[in-house]
């Protein structure tokens, strides 16, 4: 199932799946994988300088994670253009969910603001067969 947001003309959108072959449920060990695309359907080109999620594991909480870029990058995106990447997390209960923001530069003006991720669900199969 594909979340989305929309924030400033800029289309986040997540497509998360379960990695059945890196999980080991006997140790509490459950893997996402979520592939992101960032569209921008602005008026300016845009920068993403830093990220920043929240990943709640039910029976465990919430952990912040804040970083540089994206998987090591600090992509531009032009306007009408997009940025896709995939990344994973680990649960340790199999069932929980994300959402974040990421921070990006207007290239033309240098401003910074926020856009949102949407919050999207983590269910592994194991747990809902």
């Amino acid at each position: 199932m594909m979340f989305s947001k929309m924030t400033s003309n800029i289309k986040v959108s997540v497509l998360p799946e379960y990695d059945s072959k890196n999980s080991y449920p006997s140790e509490n060990r459950y893997v996402f994988k979520y592939n992101i695309t960032i569209e921008n359907d602005g008026s300016f080109p845009i920068k993403v300088i830093k990220r920043k999620w929240l990943i709640f594991d039910v029976g465990f909480g919430y952990t912040e994670i804040i970083g540089d870029g994206v998987i090591g990058l600090t992509p531009e995106i032009p306007i009408g253009e997009n940025f896709a990447y995939f990344s994973n997390v680990m649960l340790r209960s199999g069932v929980g969910n994300m959402s974040g923001k990421y921070l990006v530069k207007n290239m033309d003006t240098q401003e910074t603001f926020e856009i949102d991720i949407p919050k999207f669900n983590l269910l592994s199969e194991v747990l809902s067969n």
